[in-house]
């Protein structure tokens, strides 16, 4: 696991050497999917490791609303383990690898 504790300048001979060594990426953020740093970061592993990847670059973020200011529909909004969990198990799962394997997990700064 990686975690981009600074975004500007972005560690990516880090973000490079992590995905070369796992051939996979997830990226969890607490921001929308879209338009996010999650979005640039993904791009960047397509860009810079698309030969080392043996999975698409899979993405875990909040959902595409606004944030509610409620207590129980912000936990809904947001992304938990849960999501975390079940996302990885599909990259493995969807690659042929089992669950021994580690992906990339990048994790940016909130």
């Amino acid at each position: 696991m990686v975690d981009l504790a600074c975004l500007r300048p972005l560690d990516r001979e880090t973000v490079v050497a992590s995905v070369a060594k796992t051939s996979r990426a997830v990226i969890f953020e607490e921001d929308w999917l879209s338009y996010g740093v999650g979005a640039e970061i993904a791009a960047s592993i397509a860009e810079q490791t698309f030969d080392f990847l043996d999975a698409p670059v899979r993405r875990v973020a909040a959902a595409e609303v606004p944030l509610p200011y409620s207590k129980p529909l912000e936990t809904a909004a947001l992304p938990g383990a849960d999501d975390l969990e079940e996302t990885i198990l599909s990259v493995l799962e969807g690659s042929g690898i089992g669950s021994s394997s580690n992906p990339t997990v990048l994790e940016p700064s909130r």
